[in-house]
């Protein structure tokens, strides 16, 4: 209290008034505060002050070890992204086709690898589903949804296209009960594949059997024999080979065996699919009672063309598409840009002439029309060598690209990393010389639409249309095949006369060319407003060829007429001119400045569009200088001495005929229509 007065007499000496702060009840509250703030202070302190007893514990304990028993696994089957080097859907030397399997809005789709199974127990066993691909199948579409499936997927034979479809089947089991629908060509060049699909047949069910047996959901959630199948044989007409859908592997086996040849050379696999489908319809249809379909049904065709019947196509699509059922077609690389493939036959039968015959076959075009000019090169008659074009007859893919199935493109010389010689083809194969990396082909699939939807897609660039006009005009262009490069000079007026006679087919060749390249020189304008690859490498490869075979001609033409003007020889004894082709241009500015052009055009496809069929044309007509240059030489004119008669007047001692007779040749039989 003290403190509190003598605190009071200061504030009032120094204000000079009565009242302060310190006055009332302001001296009780401070010291409350004091005392209170001490107590709280010191209950703080205390558990410091005290001693701790806490003890701690750690517990350690090693996990139990678990015993291993050793799982006995049935054999399984799944099916593997991964390419396989023997057998599979992708058994191309380590090679697989471009693919767009799922469903998707966008013209590429991309397929995910294949994830290790881990095994399980037996009697738990359950077959594991990827579900990014099982969305592939199809199946399971509206009128709102675009479902594509897969443009192509090259195999080196049927039995590796058969693996895969067992993995399809068991997609289209998980959902609901199935019917498989098999049609095999009848024509003579399947019946080799037709055995080899035969004996592959019973290992798809049995591999099917083996995943029923492990209780696979596929199986167990359907009653009534969850898979059948029917077989039926087409060529000029169509043959039911199974009464009734069947789940007998051995009535399968036998109706594969029994389905006759046909010699017609008809083969109308789109009436066929389309009779299949009405016939099986009734397994689609749905009612009040039973509101989903009694059965998915999946088409599966085996054939080796183009079909005889590709104006019913469209039909066939639209109703495969309204049904739902996805088409499957193991079938054949279309050669690129043409529609005729030349086939290795050999003789099924042994007792007859063994020794391979060559026969035409329509395995063509992959696109709807031909997108690719038809012109030689100088250094060979023929237009090129037969190529793969990544992708199968238009028609028949398109049919399973709209139906959400896939086109297996089959070929047993598939390779990537090499070129095919002509005795390397398999028999009952078409002669390809090149194919190219599936992943690379991806990039350039064709337009897989409707008639109506391809035609307008053309009008939207002039390119495109100067492409279509010019690929359609090319087909009546006879290219000079093997021009006349040596020309021998012992008198003036005949030397001038060869020249003269070697230039006519040059110059009637020459309004053709500007014919052409006028059509394309009008789709100039539009072509960098080109944004699709396989447009850009197409427009790109016709426009730089044709003006390679302008310049090319045109120089010919013109050297000719030089020479004949006159040529001095550098050694008076020469008397022989020959044309060798030069990457120089040496009789004109305007044809070097076209040569240009061309190497501007046919570089760029080869640096834009590698390792694709375009670019491989590109380079090639690259590799044949435009230009010429004429080289001499001396040839003997003098006429050749005659032989002189032996004239001992023997005659030559007769040959024992007997001996040398050599054993009758089997009989040769003609192959049938391909």
């Amino acid at each position: 209290m003290k403190v509190i007065q003598s605190l009071r007499e200061y504030w009032q000496k120094r204000t000079g008034e009565e009242e302060t702060p310190l006055d009332g009840d302001s001296p009780a509250f401070i010291v409350s505060l004091l005392v209170h703030l001490a107590i709280l202070v010191s209950l703080g302190l205390v558990p410091m002050l005290l001693p701790n007893n806490q003890v701690n514990l750690v517990f350690t304990a090693a996990p139990d070890e678990p015993e291993e028993v050793e799982i006995t696994i049935p054999e399984e089957f799944y099916f593997n992204e991964q390419a396989s080097d023997k057998v599979g859907a992708n058994s191309v030397g380590g090679e697989a086709m471009a693919l767009s399997l799922a469903p998707v809005l966008s013209e590429v789709s991309v397929v995910p690898n294949h994830s290790e199974l881990v095994p399980t127990e037996v009697n738990n066993a359950q077959f594991e589903i990827n579900n990014l691909v099982a969305v592939a199948t199809g199946l399971n579409y509206n009128a709102n949804l675009a479902v594509k499936g897969a443009a192509g997927e090259g195999t080196t034979g049927a039995e590796g296209a058969i693996d895969r479809l067992a993995h399809e089947i068991l997609l289209s089991l998980e959902e609901r009960k199935t019917l498989v629908v098999w049609l095999f060509d009848q024509t003579a060049s399947v019946i080799p594949q037709r055995k080899a699909i035969h004996d592959r047949f019973q290992r798809i069910y049995e591999e099917l059997g083996i995943v029923e047996a492990a209780g696979n959901g596929a199986f167990t959630k359907h009653e009534n024999k969850p898979l059948l199948s029917s077989v039926i044989g087409f060529g000029s007409g169509m043959h039911l080979m199974t009464k009734k859908p069947t789940d007998s592997v051995a009535e399968l086996k036998q109706a594969v065996t029994e389905i006759p040849n046909d010699d017609t050379g008809m083969e109308n696999v789109f009436t066929a699919i389309r009779e299949a489908a009405h016939r099986y319809a009734e397994y689609r249809y749905t009612t009040a009672e039973r509101p989903i379909p009694e059965r998915n049904v999946l088409i599966v065709a085996f054939t080796d063309e183009a079909g005889s019947d590709a104006n019913m196509a469209e039909e066939t699509i639209k109703l495969c598409r309204r049904l739902a059922m996805p088409v499957y077609i193991i079938g054949v690389p279309a050669p690129f840009g043409r529609r005729e493939a030349k086939m290795k036959w050999v003789d099924p039968d042994p007792t007859y002439d063994q020794s391979e015959q060559w026969g035409i076959v329509d395995q063509g075009p992959e696109s709807f029309l031909p997108e690719r000019i038809k012109l030689g090169f100088s250094s060979s008659k023929a237009d090129d060598e037969p190529i793969d074009s990544g992708f199968g007859p238009y028609a028949l893919t398109r049919l399973c690209v709209e139906t959400g199935g896939i086109y297996f493109a089959v070929h047993p010389n598939r390779n990537v990393t090499r070129t095919i010689g002509r005795g390397e083809t398999a028999a009952y194969s078409s002669y390809l010389t090149h194919f190219f990396d599936p992943e690379v082909m991806r990039k350039y699939r064709p337009e897989y639409v409707s008639i109506g939807e391809y035609q307008k897609r053309v009008t939207q660039n002039k390119a495109r249309q100067a492409l279509i006009n010019a690929a359609a005009g090319s087909l009546q262009l006879n290219p000079m095949d093997s021009p006349r490069l040596r020309f021998v000079k012992t008198e003036e007026a005949e030397f001038a006369n060869a020249l003269s006679a070697a230039q006519q087919p040059a110059a009637a060749l020459e309004p053709k060319i500007n014919q052409l390249y006028e059509v394309l020189k009008h789709g100039e304008a539009d072509r960098d407003r080109e944004t699709v690859l396989r447009w850009q490498a197409g427009f790109d490869l016709a426009i730089g060829r044709t003006l390679a075979v302008k310049v090319r001609t045109e120089t010919y033409n013109a050297m000719l007429a030089a020479a004949k003007r006159g040529l001095k020889p550098k050694d008076k004894k020469n008397n022989t001119w020959t044309l060798k082709p030069s990457q120089e241009i040496s009789v004109g500015s305007q044809y070097a400045k076209l040569g240009e052009r061309a190497k501007m055009y046919l570089d760029r496809v080869v640096k834009d569009h590698p390792d694709t069929p375009w670019s491989m044309l590109a380079q090639r007509e690259l590799d044949d200088p435009l230009g010429w240059e004429w080289q001499e030489s001396f040839t003997d004119t003098s006429p050749p001495r005659v032989a002189q008669a032996n004239g001992n007047g023997k005659a030559a001692p007769p040959r024992n005929d007997q001996k040398v007779m050599l054993p009758k040749p089997p009989t040769k039989r003609p192959p049938p229509k391909l």
